[in-house]
């Protein structure tokens, strides 16, 4: 399956693009990782969630906490699932050449947390909702001494 890459109406002036704010590099599950590696990988980097990618980094699927949780509640073994079996997909995808506009605005209409940024459709960074809104303070709060 192909990912769906969606453009959205500009409602916020500025020149970043999703490469500009994407952080990287990311940490992607396969589609055949068991769903327990897949949580501890969540517990242990805290993340929420992660993309899927296959093995020449084309998108397939984002799996997150909620897909473990309702694994969890369901009564099935983490162990006896993969990655695959949970995942939602195909996923929403964004090019390293989306303005960052675009980027707030798939977030919010599609009420997602991050977003997979991809170069010629595969996997090169992700976008959260606190890296956009980091990009746009910085200007007005810097850190010093970082390296």
């Amino acid at each position: 399956m192909r990912p769906k890459t969606v453009v959205a109406t500009p409602v916020f002036e500025t020149t970043l693009t999703a490469k500009d704010v994407m952080q990287k590099p990311v940490l992607a599950a396969t589609p055949r990782a068991s769903l327990r590696d897949v949580a501890g990988q969540l517990v242990t980097n805290e993340f929420s969630g992660m993309p899927v990618a296959a093995s020449d980094g084309r998108v397939v699927g984002v799996i997150t906490e909620a897909d473990v949780l309702r694994a969890l509640l369901e009564g099935k073994k983490l162990q006896n699932l993969a990655a695959s079996d949970v995942m939602t997909g195909p996923p929403i995808t964004v090019s390293t050449d989306t303005p960052l506009d675009d980027v707030m605005r798939i977030l919010e209409d599609h009420r997602i947390l991050r977003v997979p940024v991809t170069s010629q459709d595969k996997l090169v960074g992700i976008i959260s909702r606190s890296d956009v809104i980091r990009a746009i303070l910085e200007p007005e709060f810097m850190a010093f001494g970082t390296r």
